[in-house]
């Protein structure tokens, strides 16, 4: 391979803006920040992060849709451009829900590791090559470990940050190892080249335990049962922002990274995806992590008494979900899968803002620490109206479009007589299991009366006032309009 250094440049100049970024931000606070207050040096490093992420906005449109790069190392197409605008968009979401500096010891530290976490996320979104593929997603697995245990005044937050680094750590150790059994048997560690090697090879049982083990460590990344153990706790422990976080942009880069994999490099070795035939594949153990996922999600949330677990719960069976669109992406595109991910990141932001503002006045942990919320603060309860009715989808909000178009383009593989299909009849119908425990939330926010001593006014700060109000107007208008999102891939 001969490297072209500017071409790579080109390439990787939203890296580049996050990187400089995160260095300028910590070196700011180390020169001039020490002496100031908390609240003056956060600001100023939220003003840095920002900054950082608006010039890797602007860098990822000047790398554009060009194709291959740097000899097929990076796929600059229309999958990667629009997952790098959209979790540099979550990005900003959360920047703007930081903990207060009671929390928030380390402002600068914090935002530079946001920083780098979303440069893992991009990187992921471009990758073609499984070395650049695993380094992307240990970047922002290692950044999303420390934002997780960053809160130092709970000990839940600790305790989240270690459970998440060893499940992390593990589900490493099995991506690297199917990693190396796939070039071992292809003898190359590029997409392309390795769909075209497995064209000519049988499904061994080597190659089984490859695509089990990948499958495995990415069930893994996706909190996709039964590898979910470590999502209820580490929602529960994390600051909310980090929680957010973890949701959203990691659930978007991580899917495309995964769609990308099966279909640009595993495709000859999906096996039968229309129930006609008998060919073994990968399809086959999606489908079933699918199923379990949409099953256990839906139904461990119902018991659920903690807002953040009920949610960790639900991304549970959201992750199930995406999954089908995985599944629908080798005949549909990816574009369903996008739109779903994007706008269910939009709704799980503006979810955990509203529990980290609760949190700034007092606790919120419960579903009662929710109650009488619509009297405390309307602008709280207006937008976690619009975010739990999207995660629900219920129209004309953009969870309900993202839910229509994933669960369609499983019905077109071969309508009902698929496995596909019929794990969008089990999807839809445990999407009205899913309606019940949202509205359990949506009871406690808009209808039940304040607990007694909680009757005080819920302070939103100005950046945060901000975040909620766009991620609840963008589903609102990316619902009606779907076609804004849409067509950003063909």
């Amino acid at each position: 391979m001969t490297p072209h250094y500017r071409e790579l440049f080109n390439a990787l100049l939203p890296e580049l803006a996050l990187v400089l970024g995160a260095l300028l931000v910590l070196s700011v606070d180390l020169i001039a920040g020490r002496g100031r207050a908390a609240a003056a040096r956060l600001r100023v490093s939220v003003s840095i992060g920002l900054l950082a992420l608006a010039a890797a906005g602007y860098g990822a449109h000047l790398a554009g849709k060009g194709g291959p790069a740097f000899d097929g190392v990076f796929a600059l197409d229309a999958l990667g451009f629009a997952v790098r605008l959209g979790v540099i968009a979550l990005g900003v979401l959360t920047l703007g829900l930081l903990p207060g500096v009671s929390r928030l010891r380390h402002p600068a530290e914090y935002v530079a590791v946001m920083l780098l976490a979303t440069c893992g996320f991009t990187l992921m979104a471009v990758a073609q090559q499984l070395l650049v593929a695993f380094l992307a997603l240990e970047l922002a697995s290692l950044s999303l470990y420390v934002l997780t245990g960053f809160d130092k005044s709970r000990p839940e937050s600790a305790e989240a940050a270690l459970k998440y680094f060893l499940v992390g750590g593990m589900s490493a150790a099995f991506l690297l190892f199917g990693f190396s059994l796939i070039y071992g048997l292809t003898g190359s560690i590029e997409l392309p080249a390795i769909a075209f090697q497995l064209r000519g090879l049988p499904v061994t049982t080597l190659l089984i335990v490859a695509l089990v083990m990948v499958l495995t460590a990415f069930g893994f990344k996706a909190a996709a049962a039964p590898f979910h153990l470590w999502a209820p706790d580490v929602y529960q422990g994390a600051p909310a922002s980090s929680a957010a976080l973890v949701a959203s942009a990691s659930k978007l880069a991580g899917f495309a990274l995964f769609v990308r994999l099966l279909w640009s490099g595993l495709a000859p070795v999906a096996g039968d995806l229309t129930g006609t035939g008998t060919s073994p594949g990968w399809v086959t153990i999606v489908v079933i992590i699918s199923a379990v996922s949409l099953v256990l999600g839906n139904i461990a949330a119902l018991a659920q008494t903690n807002v953040r677990r009920l949610l960790a719960y639900s991304a549970i069976a959201h992750a199930g979900a995406l999954l089908l669109g995985v599944i629908a992406a080798g005949k549909s595109g990816p574009a369903p899968l996008f739109y779903y991910a994007l706008t269910y990141g939009f709704a799980t932001v503006g979810a955990f803002g509203v529990i980290a503002v609760v949190e700034r006045a007092g606790r919120c942990q419960s579903l009662s620490d929710l109650a009488g919320l619509y009297r405390r603060s309307p602008l709280l309860a207006g937008c976690l109206f619009i975010f739990i009715l999207s995660l629900a989808g219920i129209p004309p909000l953009a969870g309900f479009f993202g839910k229509f178009t994933v669960f369609a383009g499983a019905l077109k593989l071969n309508g009902l007589s698929s496995p596909a299909g019929w794990l969008a009849l089990l999807a839809i119908g445990m999407s009205a299991v899913g309606l019940y425990y949202y509205l359990l939330i949506l009871k406690q926010a808009v209808v039940a009366a304040p607990v007694a001593g909680a009757e005080t006014k819920i302070p939103v700060p100005a950046m945060a006032a901000a975040s909620l109000v766009i991620a609840a107007a963008l589903l609102v208008v990316v619902g009606i309009f779907p076609s804004v999102v849409l067509q950003m891939l063909p």
